[in-house]
């Protein structure tokens, strides 16, 4: 903490000029950082909240002594301090706001209708469309369960019209059962609109409709004695029933969502259940952080305010929130959800019969996964502490960092950069670096050049530093980090070459220690070991994964496309002409001159650069 941050903030002549009017403030450090954003009913009420002489939890002393300015603003209404609160938190993400991770639109399925065979297919931002959107849902992998489910019930196609317009006979979907065939007229249009109106009605929770419609048909196949046909029909009544049975509660209608909130161990899991047409779409889990902590009513009522306010449009608001406990600010929520929505959001915590299960089935999944999130961060505390005593560290490693690199036969190397902290892999500080420059395969090189850009951002600070750098390698990769980090002048950093074993088998790894070059082999039972295993792995698997991204992306670029001067008009008309990309490598000056479009200047370049490729 800098001298200017231990200037004292005159709380004392502040909190006599700040008006008792509604708004919101926002905390500011020395360097101007916003720390915290709050609203309050009376502004001058709530923040003597903050310098009164007892009362203050310890994390909240801590963010009262980085104060350097507040700034206030006065809105009219409570309901307009929330959404400018809510906005400004999306934008500055103070830490010592309860945040959420997770700021991607929800995902709907949507089924087209201005094609002669609609296609079902997951659907995420502006809804412009002609068709239906059913949702939303709260995760991708939900979408993809429901449009699997729905592929072996009713066959609706799921490919893409380009797909669909190429095709001459079936695809391996319809071999396998799980389309009816449009694409080459197997089906009738009849019966496939039957299939598209079967899947719309069950989208739309109306599930009961179909059994009786299929149960109807089963009978006039089976009194025609066409067996194989009510065979079928009976299969897919088997096959709504068992759906039904696992997403559905009997008698039970409308849009809600469920939030199951549990607190333990420091830590808060906030369990969705999104509930459609009296259907369960899916759930998901959220562990939304916060540095003040705050109260789980608090923490719920954060949850409701960013996860429906901000960026939300008024289909993605149900219209009945269900939470395992009552909200404070519930009125205000549902007054500023309803103009949102247009409509009326109501909030309740008191339900009764089939609400009652769905909310305590939220609650127990809460329970549960905070659970294993805990017994997780336990497992990974003891692997801490036992890397500490490997390693001889006066204090707990909190950050690590692992470089690994990735290429074929030197071809699109990519440089891996994972993070782990106490709860495990860090992926949103994960960073793939392409490495360019250097001659193929010199893995030497390649680490050289990412530890020089990523620590030249560490110095001067954009970056955090960690406490111990992994380099995946033995001395020789390891010494390319000694290197750049002694051309920064980097002190203090403790260096760690992971080295495999003699035949190269997990559990005989070799530390090597970059500051006396003392070399550490740990029982394959060590947890230090597995947390090393797991970080090296990980680091392994992220840059194979961007170096295969980035072979077949160079691979899939046509060798023309970087040639300046051709663009895709004469890309077109030199292929026309030599019939493929070989017969434009084949050809010489003044072949490539009696192309349409292509000068001599022009030919000479492309005759070069197809040569030097």
């Amino acid at each position: 903490m800098t001298d200017t941050e231990l200037k004292h903030f005159d709380s004392a002549i502040f909190l006599k000029t700040v008006t008792a009017k509604a708004g919101v403030y926002v905390m500011l450090n020395a360097a101007a950082e916003v720390l915290y954003v709050g609203k309050a009913k009376n502004l001058r009420k709530r923040l003597s909240s903050y310098f009164r002489a007892s009362g203050l939890t310890t994390k909240t002393v801590a963010l009262v002594g980085r104060i350097h300015d507040i700034e206030v603003t006065v809105t009219s209404s409570e309901r307009e301090a929330l959404l400018l609160e809510q906005n400004l938190i999306k934008q500055y993400k103070p830490p010592y706001n309860i945040l959420l991770r997770d700021d991607k639109s929800y995902p709907y399925i949507y089924l087209s209708t201005d094609h002669e065979h609609p296609r079902l297919s997951i659907h995420r931002g502006r809804k412009t469309g002609k068709g239906q959107y059913f949702g939303p849902y709260p995760s991708a992998a939900a979408v993809r369960e429901s449009l699997s489910w729905l592929q072996k019930v009713f066959r609706v196609r799921q490919c893409e019209d380009s797909y669909y317009k190429g095709r001459s006979r079936p695809c391996l979907q319809y071999q396998i059962g799980r389309c009816s065939g449009p694409c080459v007229g197997v089906v009738s249009d009849q019966e496939y609109a039957l299939d598209v109106k079967y899947t719309e009605l069950f989208l739309k929770g109306k599930s009961s409709d179909i059994q009786a419609d299929l149960a109807n048909q089963m009978e006039r196949h089976a009194a025609a004695l066409e067996f194989e046909q009510a065979a079928e029909l009976r299969d897919r009544i088997a096959h709504l029933q068992q759906v039904q049975s696992t997403q559905c509660i009997e008698g039970e209608t409308g849009d809600m969502d469920i939030l199951g909130g549990v607190m333990d161990g420091g830590q808060v899991c906030i369990q969705l259940v999104c509930v459609r047409g009296g259907r369960v779409l899916g759930s998901r889990s959220y562990f939304p952080k916060s540095q003040l902590e705050e109260p789980l009513v608090m923490q719920l009522e954060a949850f409701v305010a960013q996860h429906y306010l901000i960026g939300s449009g008024a289909s993605d608001i149900p219209r009945e929130i269900i939470s395992n406990i009552m909200l404070d600010d519930s009125d205000l929520l549902a007054a500023s959800l309803s103009e949102q929505a247009g409509r009326q959001v109501s909030l309740s915590h008191k339900v009764r019969s089939n609400r009652a299960k769905w909310q305590n089935l939220a609650l127990t999944a809460a329970e549960q996964n905070l659970k294993n999130r805990l017994a997780s961060s336990a497992s990974s505390l003891k692997r801490f502490k036992a890397l500490q005593e490997v390693l001889g560290l006066e204090a707990l490693p909190e950050r690590l960092e692992c470089f690994d690199i990735s290429h074929s036969s030197g071809e699109a190397t990519v440089a891996s950069c994972v993070v782990f902290d106490g709860n495990g892999p860090l992926k949103s500080d994960y960073r793939k670096m392409n490495i360019d420059g250097i001659a193929p395969g010199d893995d030497y090189a390649a680490m050289y050049q990412a530890l020089s850009r990523r620590y030249t951002r560490v110095k001067a600070g954009e970056v955090l530093m960690p406490d111990i750098l992994f380099i995946d390698g033995g001395k020789g990769q390891l010494t390319q980090a000694k290197t750049v980090m002694a051309e920064l002048g980097i002190e203090d950093l403790l260096m760690v070459g992971v080295a495999k074993g003699s035949d190269r088998r997990a559990g005989l790894e070799i530390l090597i220690r970059g500051d006396d070059g003392r070399e550490i082999s740990l029982p394959d039972n060590s947890p230090a070991l597995h947390l090393i295993q797991h970080i090296r792995d990980e680091s392994h698997r992220f840059a194979i994964t961007g170096h295969k991204a980035r072979r077949d992306k160079s691979r899939r670029q046509s060798t023309l496309e970087g040639i300046p001067g051709v663009g895709a008009k004469r890309r077109r008309e030199l292929l026309r002409h030599f019939g493929g990309l070989q017969g434009v490598k084949q050809a010489g000056v003044e072949d490539l001159r009696r192309v349409p479009g292509i000068s001599e200047k022009i030919a000479l370049q492309i005759y070069e650069d197809l040569r030097s490729a």
